[in-house]
Order: structure tokens, then C-alpha cells, then sequence
């Protein structure tokens, strides 16, 4: 009776490590994925506009109807690119949020401690993407500021209209 004890104990130890080393094996294996390829028209785009700050392969804190009962959030993987125009967070081709002067939705910039808050839209239609840059965080955030806050190209007025023309 006693030997049988101790095959099975050890039988659980073996499926237990087993378990583990394969946990582990698909948690590396999922966290060395490279987010930061960008679709041909993005990658000739960013670049043209000026990269003011760049981070790849960061974890983003997801909020979907936040301020709600029915909040709910997931950390995503992905990378954040941000011009002088532009705020992107994508995951290689896929977009999560692109942000840019023509942007109609309501768009605010906080942060709190080291974390960076890009708040979109308002009501239950409101999400959050935050993460935590690996350096200045009051910096990203006036940057993000700055792309929020910018002027549409498109309602610049560079000349009078025609009828104002002498």
C-alpha cells in the first residue's frame, strides 16, 4: 500500500513540473512576439510626420466602458508611435487607436504616477488605454498632449476666401 502511495504522489509531482515547464514555455513564447511592424502606408507616414516617442512591445492596460458598472479591461500587448500629428497604438498592422488632429471624438491625456492615461470618447462609449513608459513619463504625456491639442490641417486658414480678396 505504501509503494503505491508513493507512485502516485510522484506521478502528481511529474504532471505537476510538467505543467509548469509548459506555462512557462508558452508564456516566453507569447511574450517574445515583436508588435511593432506597421502597415506600408504607416511605416512611409510616421516617419515623414517626425517620431517624437516610440515605444515597442509594451503591455497596455484596456478599459472599455470606463466609468460604468459595466467597465471591463485587459492588458494587451502592442507598441504606441507618436508624431507631431499622430498618436498610434497598434499591434503590427492591427490598430487599437490611432488619434490625430482630425479625430472628432473627446480625447484627454493624464497621468498618474508613472502611468499614462489616453482617455477616449465619453459616456459608456469611453475607453482608456494606459501603460507605464520604461522612462519620462511627464514627457510622453506632453507629448500625447500636444497631438490631442493640435490643430486640424484641414480647417487652417492659410488665405482669405475669395470674396474677401481685394
Amino acid at each position: 500500500m505504501r509503494a503505491m502511495v508513493a507512485v502516485r504522489r510522484t506521478k502528481g509531482k511529474v504532471a505537476h513540473i510538467a505543467a509548469v515547464a509548459l506555462g512557462a514555455a508558452l508564456l516566453i513564447a507569447g511574450c517574445s512576439a515583436d508588435t511593432s511592424r506597421l502597415d506600408p502606408e504607416r511605416a512611409r507616414r510616421l516617419p515623414h510626420e517626425g517620431i517624437a516617442r516610440r515605444a515597442d512591445n509594451i503591455v497596455f492596460r484596456y478599459t472599455a466602458r470606463a466609468g460604468t458598472r459595466e467597465a471591463s479591461w485587459e492588458d494587451r500587448r502592442g507598441s504606441i508611435v507618436v508624431t507631431g500629428e499622430t498618436i498610434l497604438i497598434h499591434k503590427n498592422e492591427k490598430i487599437g487607436l490611432e488619434i490625430t488632429p482630425r479625430t472628432r471624438k473627446v480625447v484627454a491625456v493624464e497621468r498618474r504616477g508613472q502611468r499614462v492615461r489616453i482617455k477616449v470618447g465619453k459616456g459608456r462609449a469611453a475607453e482608456i488605454w494606459s501603460f507605464v513608459p520604461s522612462d519620462d513619463a511627464p514627457g510622453w504625456a506632453d507629448d500625447l498632449r500636444a497631438v490631442v491639442r493640435a490643430p486640424d490641417p484641414g480647417s487652417r486658414v492659410d488665405a482669405p476666401p475669395d470674396d474677401l480678396r481685394d
